[in-house]
């Protein structure tokens, strides 16, 4: 036993065991040291305004002409003349709104049977 001048401190460390091995180095490390100098040697150019009004008037233009296109393409279907029955018929067999089967039956010229077949495809 001991006694109260008898007292011993024992202060160790954890650390006084096996020491850690060294850091392994992280193999992804490496990935951002390659995009560094990859970047580095990109060249920064300036888009110029005549290029970019250029793009511009080409995208314009492209639009329009899809527009117009359309347009036409829904004046001709607007020109089909369709039966009362058969856009009936196809409203309540396939489920679909008045103008979707509408749509259906001038795409296909008022054929009933081309129609309904290209709905259930």
């Amino acid at each position: 036993m001991a006694t109260e001048g008898d007292v011993e401190l024992e202060l160790e460390t954890e650390t006084s065991g096996p020491e850690r091995p060294p850091e392994k180095p992280r193999k992804h490390d490496s990935g951002a040291a390659d995009l560094e100098r990859v970047t580095d040697y990109a060249e920064e150019e300036e888009i110029q305004s005549s290029n970019l009004e250029t793009a511009m008037s080409v995208i314009g233009d492209r639009r329009s002409r899809e527009q117009k296109a359309k347009q036409e393409r829904e004046k001709e279907l607007a020109k089909v003349t369709i039966k009362k029955e058969d856009l009936e018929l196809i409203m309540t067999e396939m489920e679909i709104s008045r103008a979707a089967a509408e749509r259906s039956l001038r795409e296909h010229m008022g054929n009933v049977v081309e129609a309904l077949i290209a709905l259930t495809n």
